[in-house]
Formats: C-alpha cells, sequence, structure tokens
C-alpha cells in the first residue's frame, strides 16, 4: 500500500512538473510542438469511440427508415398502409438507372396478403398495364408473382405472408428495347411540303397525340402490333380484334414459359385453356370491364375462407379467384347446392360448355332458365344438343337470348353442333370476356377503352382498334 501511494504521488508531481515546464516555455517550437503531440484526435469528435465494444464500421450501419429512391416511377401504384422498409438498388440516390437494372423496395402492411394483390392487380388494370401472373410456375410454396408491363417499364409485385404481418417486394426495371423513343426533331420545311400532312387525301393515320410540348409522339417500335404481343396474328381472323382489345385493357397474361420478342411476348392463342386459366381471366376481365361498377366485381376469397374444392386448398396460388367464383355462386359448388362437385380439376382443359355455364350467368345476372333439351335444339338447332349436360343447359339457352352478342356465336362463330366436351382454345376463351352484359345493357372492352381515353387522352399512344 505504500508503494502504491508513493507510485501515485510521484506520477502527480511528474504532471504538475510537465505543465510546469509547458507554461514556462510556451512561446518555444519545441513546446509548440509537444502540445500537438498530446492533443486530442480531432476524428474523434465526429466518429466518437465507446472504450471496451468495439466500433461500427460505417460500412455495415442501417439507416433506421428507408428512403424511397429518387428513380422510384410515379406510375408505380403506392398502398396507402403499407411502410417501406428496405431498398436494394445498384444506385438508388440517382435520377434514373441504366436499362435492365433493377430496383427492389420491400414494403410492411397490417393488411392480408390478399388485399395487397387484390389492390396491384386491380390498379393496374384500370392503368392499362399488360399483366402476367406467375402464380403456379415455381413451386406451390413459393409465394405468387404479378408482372405489369407498359411503356418499358416492367414492374413485379410478390406478396407474402411472414411472421412480422404482410411484407411484399416492388421490384423494378426499365427494358432498353422498349423504352419511350426519342423525340425526333423538326422537319424542314421542303421535307413537310412533300409528305401528305394530316387532312390531305393521301395521308394515312393514324393521327398520334400531341404530348405537349408540340412535338407528335412517335408510336410504338412495332405499331402494326400495339397490343404488346407479337403473335395474335396466329389466332382466327375473326377473333384477333377482341384479343386486341383485351390486351391493352390488360387481362390477357403472357403464356406460362411463352417467349418475348422485340414486338411483344407470346399469348400463344391456339393452345388449349385451363380451367384455372380461364377462372382467373373470368374474373380479371369481369373487374377490368366493371372498373367503376363495384356492385358487379367478384370479390376475391381470403385465406380463412373454407374451401370448396378439395383440390384447391387455400395454399393453391388460385384459391382467391376460384374461392371467390364458388362463393358469389358463378361455378357449380357445394356451395351453390351441387353436392357431387367436390374437385375442382383446375388444371384440366376448359370445355365448351363449361366456358358457356361459367360466363352466361356474369352476363344474364339472374337465375338461369329452365331448360329443355327440345328448346335448345329449337332456339340452337344443334344436333349434337343431348350431349350438354343438364346444367350447362340452362346457359345455352339464356345465351341464346343475347342473338349476335352470344358468348357462342362471338366465339365459334356459325355452327350447328356445340360439341360441348371439346376443349377451348385461349383465343376462343378472351373472346368471350369481350363483353359483359344483356342486350340494351352491356359493356365491351373497347367501350372501356375508349371511355378511359376520354377521361385522360394522353395515358395511351396507340390509334384505336377497330373491334367487330
Amino acid at each position: 500500500m505504500l508503494r502504491f501511494k508513493k507510485s501515485v504521488l510521484f506520477s502527480s508531481l511528474s504532471g504538475l512538473s510537465l505543465v510546469v515546464l509547458l507554461g514556462g516555455c510556451a512561446n518555444s517550437p519545441w513546446a509548440e510542438s509537444l502540445e500537438r503531440s498530446l492533443a486530442a484526435d480531432p476524428r474523434l469528435n465526429n466518429n466518437p469511440v465507446t472504450f471496451g465494444l468495439p466500433a461500427v464500421p460505417e460500412a455495415i450501419s442501417t439507416p433506421t427508415t428507408a428512403q424511397l429512391p429518387a428513380n422510384f416511377p410515379g406510375e408505380i401504384p403506392r398502398y396507402q398502409n403499407a411502410e417501406l422498409i428496405a431498398v436494394t438498388a445498384p444506385e438508388a440516390s440517382e435520377l434514373t438507372v441504366a436499362a435492365g437494372q433493377s430496383t427492389r423496395t420491400r414494403w410492411r402492411t397490417s393488411d392480408s396478403a390478399e388485399q395487397v394483390q387484390q389492390f396491384y392487380r386491380e390498379q393496374f388494370q384500370t392503368a392499362g398495364w399488360q399483366l402476367q401472373d406467375r402464380s403456379g410456375t415455381a413451386s406451390p410454396a413459393a409465394a405468387p408473382t404479378l408482372v405489369a408491363v407498359r411503356d418499358g417499364l416492367q414492374v413485379e409485385v410478390t406478396v407474402e405472408t411472414t411472421a412480422a404481418g404482410t411484407e411484399f417486394n416492388i421490384n423494378y426495371q426499365f427494358d432498353s428495347t422498349a423504352a419511350t423513343p426519342p423525340k425526333t426533331p423538326p422537319a424542314t420545311v421542303s421535307e413537310t411540303a412533300a409528305l401528305p400532312q394530316p387532312g390531305d387525301p393521301e395521308f394515312i393515320g393514324p393521327v398520334w397525340p400531341s404530348d405537349g410540348a408540340g412535338t407528335t409522339a412517335s408510336p410504338t417500335a412495332n405499331p402494326a402490333n400495339d397490343s404488346g404481343f407479337a403473335d395474335l396474328n396466329q389466332a382466327p381472323a375473326e377473333l384477333q380484334p377482341y384479343l386486341t382489345d383485351l390486351a391493352k385493357l390488360g387481362v390477357l397474361p403472357l403464356q406460362a414459359g411463352g417467349t418475348a420478342t422485340a414486338q411483344g411476348g407470346s399469348f400463344q392463342p391456339n393452345q388449349q385453356v385451363t380451367r384455372r386459366e380461364f377462372a382467373r381471366w373470368l374474373v380479371t376481365a369481369n373487374n377490368a370491364i366493371h372498373a367503376n361498377q363495384p356492385a358487379r366485381k367478384i370479390r376475391l376469397a381470403t385465406a380463412t375462407d373454407q374451401p370448396a374444392f378439395q383440390d384447391v386448398p387455400a395454399t393453391d396460388p388460385d384459391f382467391a379467384v376460384i374461392q371467390g367464383l364458388a362463393n358469389a355462386g358463378v361455378i357449380p359448388s357445394p356451395l351453390a347446392g351441387d353436392a357431387t362437385t367436390v374437385t375442382f380439376r383446375p388444371d384440366a382443359p376448359l370445355t365448351r360448355q363449361d366456358l358457356i355455364l361459367w360466363k352466361v350467368p356474369l352476363d344474364t345476372r339472374q337465375a338461369l332458365p329452365t331448360a329443355t333439351l327440345d328448346a335448345v335444339k329449337q332456339t340452337w338447332g344443334f344436333q349434337d344438343a343431348a350431349q350438354i349436360s343438364p346444367e350447362a343447359l340452362r346457359a345455352v339457352l339464356a345465351d341464346f337470348q343475347n342473338s349476335d352478342l352470344s358468348n357462342i356465336r362471338r366465339a365459334f362463330g356459325y355452327t350447328t353442333i356445340l360439341q360441348p366436351l371439346k376443349p377451348v382454345s385461349r383465343a376462343e376463351a378472351a373472346a368471350v370476356l369481350w363483353y359483359f352484359g344483356a342486350q340494351g345493357d352491356g359493356l365491351t372492352a373497347k367501350d372501356v377503352l375508349a371511355a378511359r381515353q376520354a377521361t385522360n387522352p394522353t395515358a395511351s399512344q396507340t390509334p384505336a382498334v377497330t373491334g367487330p
């Protein structure tokens, strides 16, 4: 103890002596050098270190609140009841990103995954995005992904349920092959005089709307095909106008596994359509055409609903759609009193009679009439009427009341045989979705497109297609 006290006393005297020494030599160069060597590191003012704990490197520190990237496109819908929790971007602070670079934003909400999915599907459809649903293309456990493309911008929305609640990713990137074309310089007087102008008898349209700056907007790289698909010309000629309108409306998805080209994606119109695919299209088209009539929309089911079919559990990627149709009584199920229909067979081909049976209730909006085999023979004149199932007979008879707007005439043209069990092609299935309603009280995809154009003339740079 005595030795410790002596050591402390010696250290104190030494320090006092050093202070006296510095005070006496304050003006000498040697003193100034010594003072600088003993001064605190000024960098500690900006980067304080807690002694005994390692410092956190600046490179791995995480902000408490994520910031929305400056390049986040304003046309992407924002879910109101959601907070941004993470951003992954090559250079998120820049105003633009190179074509092909993907920026990922992750969000969290207290709402259900079904609410988020329905919100983005309806918002994209209303705004005229080209939709591709990748549900079911990966493993059944994978979260469904909705892909929307418009004007060179591709957006992917993936929704999943986590322990913290509902979280979803919004990934976006700009496509160099479909980027907005640059404005061309004004033509010279001689060039303008040499070309037929709008109003001249020799001018061949269309007239593209102005961009607001006096410059005529340029069409897409393939003005002959403004539907977003490269293979719609493979469909029967009579069905192509229907498909084009529906594609513009954002109802038709890219075929799973289909290839995309510079002219657009692949729809494969002559391939068979599955029951799950048509169920998805039916709900999408109905809700898009009746976007301004909520009472006519089909409500998607929630994960808490009791499954109506044994082979479509709540974990199925199309459960919300298929169960929603069953809940509404649009398709046969035990909920509608058909106790024998306990399976849906989602991946089986859709037949002609099921196409009519599912679609007609959304046209008539009332109970289907009582039908007999003789009544169908007398109205339609079908030679194979006896092959139509009893429940489909009612829908076939009701469809006849729509005359030339009937689904059968629109999809199959004039025919004296229905071939009720024949699989339906993707083009035929899409054609019936072009019109919803009865005579004098119905809407076509063309009507919705025209209304959208009248509301927002600059929303699209593509001319209206002359439909049937």
